[in-house]
């Protein structure tokens, strides 16, 4: 009979890049000395809520939701999502400056999200409201919404749909640091103890590193959670997000990675007791 132990439930939203990432775990395609790897897939703000309560063993998580559950995971060094001078966005179905932004009721994917963070951060305190990130895009460019922060393929798409760009927040993060924007991190239950958490995030690695070397058929499958999206717009969206900087966040990574959680301790959407000098990365 089969150690339950070595039965692992990834939970990951249900897009391309992670698609892409776990493709080769998924299939089956290099030897997991008897890990069982399952999959659930959700949207990045209900991965949050499950990371709190310590529903799977491994997850994808906002980085900014990270503190939140640090006693109970913690970071891998891969799996990162990260934007090199570019991110989630925020849109409008007409031109709009920053000052007419602030004035605006503003739809986030989640105020767990680092797209949240990062819009404050940007931009200063803002009213916003949660809207599924699959329905934002839509309901600004028909009016039903001012203005929304875009995550997602919808990062590509904007403009074909008809939206105005009013700033990528990766870009003023770049500008603002030097820095990669960090977005999301893969994490691990600490429960499972050291030795399991290390060889879960050694076959995470080989996963991403077997996709990138065979990115034909990875790239097949991550299209199906593309919503519609063609050959061309996926294979670009899935290489902004999974690179070498999703194999090792590197040292600028992992420095960027807690700056942004000071910085957001600093406008209080982070606990002030939080020490991000401790964060530590499974497999660095």
């Amino acid at each position: 009979m089969e150690d339950v132990s070595t039965k692992i439930t990834i939970g990951h939203s249900p897009d391309p890049d992670d698609a892409f990432m776990f493709h080769a775990l998924t299939e089956g395609s290099f030897d997991t000395q008897g890990r069982v790897y399952e999959h659930a897939l959700v949207d990045i703000d209900t991965l949050n809520s499950h990371a709190e309560n310590g529903d799977f063993e491994v997850s994808a998580l906002s980085i900014h939701s990270f503190p939140n559950v640090s006693e109970k995971y913690a970071l891998m060094n891969c799996g990162a999502s990260m934007g090199e001078g570019y991110g989630p966005i925020v849109i409008s179905n007409r031109k709009m400056s920053i000052e007419e932004l602030r004035e605006c009721v503003i739809a986030v994917p989640g105020k767990s999200t680092s797209s949240y963070l990062a819009l404050l951060l940007a931009i200063g305190e803002v009213e916003a409201i949660e809207v599924p990130f699959d329905e934002i895009l839509p309901k600004v460019v028909n009016g039903e919404l001012d203005a929304g922060v875009i995550i997602h393929e919808g990062q590509l798409t904007w403009k074909a749909e008809g939206a105005e760009l009013v700033i990528d927040l990766g870009l003023w993060w770049r500008e603002e640091t030097g820095l990669p924007l960090p977005l999301g991190g893969n994490i691990v239950r600490r429960d499972l103890g050291i030795e399991l958490c290390e060889s879960i995030s050694s076959d995470i690695k080989k996963s991403i590193e077997y996709s990138l070397s065979n990115p034909d058929t990875a790239l097949e499958f991550a299209r199906k959670w593309g919503r519609g999206i063609d050959s061309e717009t996926n294979e670009k969206f899935v290489r902004m997000y999974v690179n070498q900087r999703t194999i090792d966040y590197g040292e600028d990574g992992r420095k960027a990675v807690r700056m942004f959680l000071e910085r957001g301790k600093e406008i209080g959407l982070v606990r002030a007791d939080f020490d991000t000098d401790k964060i530590e990365f499974i497999g660095e």
